[in-house]
């Protein structure tokens, strides 16, 4: 079968991925096209190839309320679903699934982009593109270069979900092709998505701010996704703590420092861009483009998560509220004086409990009396947007802020920018810290300075941390911070894992704050909402079943 004339419907419906049983069938008319018309030798300006390539940007990952209608981090100790029946994210939180039935299961969506990726690369040099960047760089290369790019990015979305799994190369596998292909190690993952990132970064854009090209990667966005693939790595779970110790496929089989070491050394390389800074006002990274941010999936500018997302007593727009932060999470921010609650010099007030906090907690979530749509937020009980009935209302006394525009005095929502944001500075600052300290016996000023950054962008006062902390005392600061940070940016499901701490993090109850409003005031008492369930399997996503069922060299993950 010459696989050139097949039509391009074909690639996308019936050979979708080598290991998807289901078919994508789209109708716009380029499926009609053959791969020769896709990637013409006469096309010049590779219209054609292009549309084939920005195809292929719609399998990158999204955020917002995409497992079941909820956040992932709904399956987390920071938040519960709203919703009153037994959710996706409530499944994945208690772990009553299977792997037949895994409620994150994205296998097929990944290696269907995975197959899009490869058919580039293994095409576009038959386009005679006559564009270059201004460094000379042909437009073949940097289209190459973005589809290896996303194909890295498909593979370590697998990985960080099931460890090794089958790494294809550029192989565009037919039809009639053997594809009972085995897993590989994880050891060989890591390494393939690495060599990916350093082959690519080079061939890529470097102005991760040209307008024309903005959702488009850059070298930074190659040395983003190398430096989080590494952090993995290096993590416990993977670098020690392997669940099933000789199994090279659930992780590394041998501890090794260095691991930290080339993490940092990743991190640090973006850093010394010089390209990126820290947004000023928090919130305004999640809703305008910025120099915070390095690589994002084009959303759109409307009222997604304001409607999905918003306190439910307000008549202006759609109020869903679907998603209801903890009193866990609500805890870990900390007071504006840098000090944690629980410490006796924090200044915190039982009576007054969301006066004087960290800058990002009025950023993230909406607590009684926060001021929304022109009126404070009302989640006591009987409150407006606590009615009590059967109306999907939030579960713990909160509603989830952050992601949305500035409607604290407005009328009605207007449209704002929701692209999905899949790698920003902080992120990276953060990392470079947790592998620093790490790699170091104790934190030296490096690590404090990437973690102050942080800080001091969230308007602590003094932002700067106690000399003298030990390792262990930087790693808690850094996870808190991490949490505070990057909360239902899709880190905390991931980073508890990553830590190997989730047999005691995600084993808890987790709690609500019931507030009553009487004649005499307000008296708030914390309630039990949710009991989570984590067990050693957990640790790991399951291998889907179907792929088992049909590759008898599909090993499935210990415990599935």
């Amino acid at each position: 079968m010459n696989y050139i004339q097949l039509k391009w419907f074909v690639f996308i419906g019936l050979v979708t991925t080598v290991f998807a049983c289901e078919s994508d069938l789209e109708v716009e008319p380029i499926e009609l096209q053959t791969l020769y018309q896709v990637f013409d030798k006469n096309d010049s300006a590779g219209v054609e190839a292009n549309r084939f390539l920005l195809d292929c940007y719609r399998f990158l990952p999204e955020m917002g309320n995409r497992v079941g209608g909820d956040f992932l981090d709904a399956a987390t100790d920071d938040a519960v679903s709203s919703n009153p029946t037994n959710t996706s994210v409530q499944q994945l939180a208690m772990g009553t699934y299977t792997s037949d039935n895994y409620q994150d299961n994205l296998w097929a969506s990944w290696y269907q982009g995975i197959r899009r990726t490869s058919i580039f690369v293994a095409n576009i040099d038959r386009v005679p593109l006559n564009g270059k960047l201004a460094n000379g760089t042909s437009f073949n290369r940097v289209w190459k270069a973005e589809a290896r790019f996303l194909r890295a990015m498909f593979y370590f979305e697998l990985v960080k979900r099931h460890g090794g799994v089958p790494l294809l190369g550029d192989e565009v596998y037919q039809l009639d092709d053997n594809i009972e292909l085995p897993r590989r190690n994880f050891e060989e993952c890591i390494a393939f998505i690495v060599s990916e990132c350093d082959a690519v970064k080079d061939s890529l854009r470097t102005d991760p701010f040209n307008l024309p090209f903005y959702e488009r990667p850059t070298k930074a966005a190659a040395l983003a996704l190398k430096a989080r693939v590494l952090l993995y790595a290096a993590s416990p779970l993977f670098n020690g703590g392997n669940i099933d110790p000789q199994n090279a496929l659930t992780g590394y089989t041998d501890f090794s420092a260095a691991r930290w070491e080339a993490a940092e050394n990743a991190a640090r390389e973006l850093i010394e861009l010089n390209l990126f800074t820290l947004e000023p006002e928090f919130r305004n990274v999640f809703i305008t483009r910025n120099k915070e941010r390095i690589f994002s999936k084009q959303g759109g500018n409307n009222t997604s998560i304001e409607n999905n997302n918003g306190p439910v007593g307000y008549s202006s727009g759609v109020n869903n509220g679907r998603t209801s932060p903890t009193q866990e999470l609500v805890n870990a921010f900390g007071m504006a004086n840098g000090l944690p609650i629980d410490d006796p010099n924090s200044g915190f007030n039982e009576n007054d409990p969301y006066a004087d906090r960290d800058g990002r907690f009025y950023a993230t979530i909406f607590y009684n009396g926060a001021p929304w749509l022109n009126r404070p937020v009302e989640t006591f009980e009987g409150g407006a947007d606590k009615p009590g009935g059967t109306k999907q209302q939030t579960k713990t006394g909160y509603y989830l802020r952050k992601f949305m525009g500035d409607f604290e005095s407005a009328v009605n929502y207007s449209n704002v920018n929701h692209d999905h944001i899949l790698f920003r500075y902080a992120e990276v600052l953060l990392n470079f810290a947790e592998a620093r300290n790490e790699r170091l016996g104790a934190p030296d000023q490096e690590v404090y300075n990437a973690v102050e950054q942080i800080r001091e962008r969230a308007g602590l006062v003094p932002f700067q941390l106690p000399a003298g902390l030990s390792q262990s005392e930087m790693r808690e600061l850094i996870r808190n911070e991490r949490r505070k940070e990057l909360a239902f940016e899709e880190h905390r499901f991931y980073d508890v894992r990553r830590w190997k701490i989730a047999e005691a993090e995600f084993n808890k109850e987790l709690s609500a704050m019931t507030i009553y409003q009487t004649g005499t005031g307000i008296i708030r008492q914390q309630t039990p909402v949710l009991k989570m369930n984590f067990e050693e399997r957990m640790y790991l996503a399951p291998i889907p079943f179907s792929e088992v069922i049909k590759n008898p060299q599909m090993i499935q993950n210990p415990g599935w």
